[in-house]
């Protein structure tokens, strides 16, 4: 999954951009107070890598 899709399907769940850091993106649901963390240096998300989000995020 690429990390576009992630940040868009994540934003359609109700998160928000909470902070950015030098390695991560820091995303958060005031809903579910759900807090999860993406990757900014790469571009395609890893399976496992995005699976874990999805889990974080309580959409898996």
């Amino acid at each position: 999954m690429k990390q576009s899709e992630m940040i868009k399907l994540l934003k359609q769940n109700g998160f928000l951009l909470k902070r950015e850091g030098k390695e991560h993106a820091i995303y958060w649901n005031p809903q579910t107070k759900r807090e999860v963390q993406i990757p900014r240096s790469k571009k395609e998300l890893k399976t496992g890598t995005a699976n874990k989000i999805l889990k974080d995020a309580g959409l898996k």
